[in-house]
């Protein structure tokens, strides 16, 4: 009698144990892991793995959020071995795991609808489209003020550098990689960049280490303008800050890309092929865009945040970065101290 009830009830949960195991089994097989190593915010992709994770019930993101250096020191030390995909800003970084053979080829069906300068080798893609710009402050500086090209504020802050210093922000290029892209591309495109580089150090301009403290200083009116900021950034926070406006220069606009890969060892390839595509796709670049404010790098999206409309509003002025071989003289060691170096002196010369 008293030796049924606890047999019963071992029997029940033995068979309620049978039947999850069962309901797993179908459900996922092991919910195999997607493991994606990024430099972007979370919060911004957030709605893109949700989307993934409802479309492919089989998988699981596993996003892992870091800077771009430490990420690319991350992948390089575990030989790729850890990541499916690799989701960095410092395109140059990215190129070099590619030129060492760290990506895998995959040809996504999404090609045709993305700028040729997005695609490299079909091992590294670039998946936004975002401008360079300068971010100002609306009330501190007058419509008829704000420069439209890198002469015009050049000619501003050397006009009254009394007014603009410790009133101007700007990339700390030493300890951002994205910083020294930028200058880099700069220098490339314009002799004339170092003038500017000289006024911004006549204004003892303030050095950041990101777009976001840069914006945070104009917001709390301790900058009238911050020069080569992110527009993706900018602009999602002059929709808070009404203060805050930003522009394109109509001389030239470099525009950067975040570029993903797939690990050549990732434990998941079909998982990170999925991924790519999902990232790359319509409804993808749509999340991205809508949720992270990271505008479409597809030249069939026409939407406000997309390389088709902000590419029409840029015109001749935009300068992509390409991916490609280019990218990988900033990182040889003696030109990117020369370039350091030149840019200190600049900076420093009328301090």
């Amino acid at each position: 009698g008293d030796h049924g009830m606890p047999m019963n009830r071992r029997v029940i949960g033995t068979a309620l144990l049978g039947l999850a195991a069962l309901r797993a089994a179908t459900a996922a097989p092991a919910a195999r892991r997607v493991t994606v190593l990024a430099a972007t915010d979370r919060g911004a992709v957030q709605p893109l793995i949700d989307d993934f994770e409802r479309r492919y019930p089989a998988f699981a993101v596993d996003y892992r959020e870091s800077g771009s250096v430490e990420l690319y020191q991350r992948f390089v030390a575990e030989g790729g071995k850890a990541a499916d995909v690799l989701w960095s800003s410092a395109m140059d970084l990215q190129i070099k795991l590619v030129n060492d053979g760290h990506a895998l080829r995959y040809e996504s069906p999404h090609v045709p609808n993305l700028p040729r300068w997005a695609v490299w080798k079909h091992e590294a893609y670039g998946t936004t489209f975002e401008p360079v710009g300068i971010a100002y402050h609306r009330h501190l500086l007058a419509a008829a003020e704000v420069p439209q090209t890198h002469a015009a504020l050049t000619t501003l802050l050397r006009a009254d550098t009394q007014r603009f210093r410790g009133r101007v922000a700007t990339y700390d290029i030493e300890r951002a990689g994205i910083g020294f892209l930028i200058a880099a591309h700069d220098a490339m495109v314009t002799p004339r960049f170092w003038e500017l580089v000289r006024t911004l150090g006549a204004c003892k301009a303030s050095l950041h280490a990101d777009t976001s403290s840069m914006l945070e200083g104009l917001a709390a009116g301790r900058s009238l303008l911050a020069y080569n900021v992110l527009g993706t950034y900018a602009e999602a926070f002059a929709r808070r800050y009404p203060d805050i406006g930003v522009v394109y220069p109509s001389d030239y606009t470099l525009v950067l890309s975040r570029v993903a890969l797939i690990s050549r060892h990732a434990p998941n390839p079909q998982g990170a092929r999925l991924w790519l595509d999902h990232m790359l796709s319509p409804q993808g670049q749509r999340l991205l865009a809508d949720a992270g404010g990271l505008f479409s790098v597809r030249t069939d999206l026409a939407r406000p945040r997309s390389a088709l409309t902000v590419g029409q509003q840029l015109g001749a002025a935009a300068r992509p970065i390409a991916l490609g071989p280019a990218l990988l003289a900033h990182l040889d060691r003696s030109k990117h101290a020369a370039l350091l170096k030149r840019w200190r002196q600049e900076f420093e010369h009328s301090r």
